[in-house]
């Protein structure tokens, strides 16, 4: 059984559209990608004063997306951890936000920033 929606148009009265024929909503890849990058900024946690926010690029095909993060992490660190965790970020956002496939997520470490800690002496002890 298809359920019909009762549309009025004007002039006419009431007319059937069959769920089909209604259209559909088509969400921009400039939207996928500010979702993605505020996903990246989420999973990134705080960044150094000097670091760059996570941005993204995205290519959307159909109902899935392919996409790119830049982002600055602070150094030393667990990169590959972070990495992935931005990864998984990304895919369960732009899932719920968007109802959009995501088969991948590329990470591109644009930036190390390197802590400030103590400094070590370098060369010869005695």
């Amino acid at each position: 059984m298809t359920a019909l929606t009762t549309v009025t148009e004007p002039g006419r009265g009431p007319a059937a559209v069959a769920p089909g024929e209604r259209g559909a909503t088509r969400i921009a890849d400039r939207v996928v990608a500010k979702i993605a990058s505020q996903a990246a900024r989420e999973a990134v946690g705080p960044l150094p004063p000097d670091a760059a926010p996570p941005h993204a690029t995205v290519v959307v095909r159909h109902d899935a997306a392919r996409v790119r993060v830049h982002v600055e992490l602070g150094y030393p660190g667990d990169i590959g951890g972070r990495c992935a965790q931005v990864r998984r970020r990304v895919v369960e956002r732009v899932r719920a936000l968007a109802d959009m496939h995501v088969p991948e997520v590329v990470v591109l470490v644009e930036r190390l920033h390197v802590a400030a800690g103590p400094v070590e002496s370098r060369g010869r002890t005695r």
